[in-house]
């Protein structure tokens, strides 16, 4: 499947829990929630994986870990940006969404991110990051 319509179906999905539950709860909600309906999407999700640096041919495990990027904040500041894109890059993926749940129509609290990855994605990961 094409990336934009992976990334095109995953914002339907938070889209459909952004209206079912609303703006406000835990983050933890709406991971659980959102990783629920992309399963039933036929999705393969992968929820709190750590993500090891890889430095001088190294791979090192370290203290960063992909959860679903689903941010309960008030708005996505440009550290979280900046997280978004070092993930991308330290992972090797093409693309990420940060959403950001806590708003009032989810559409304003989609930000994608593209990166053009030096190191191929690893083929037991999915190969967009939310």
């Amino acid at each position: 499947m094409e990336i934009d319509k992976i990334t095109h179906e995953i914002i339907g999905a938070a889209m459909h829990v952004h209206t079912a539950l609303g703006p406000g709860l835990l983050e933890s909600v709406y991971e659980t929630c959102l990783k629920h309906e992309l399963t039933k999407h036929g999705f393969k999700v992968e929820s709190q994986l750590w993500l090891p640096v890889r430095y001088d041919g190294i791979k090192m495990e370290s203290g960063y870990k992909i959860d679903l990027l689903v941010e309960g904040m008030e708005q996505i500041l440009a550290i979280h940006k900046a997280q978004t894109l070092s993930y991308l890059k330290l992972g090797g993926y093409p693309v990420g969404l940060l959403i950001n749940f806590n708003v009032v129509h989810l559409r304003d609290g989609i930000k994608r991110f593209i990166n053009q990855p030096k190191v191929p994605p690893c083929p037991l990961r999915p190969s967009v990051v939310i």
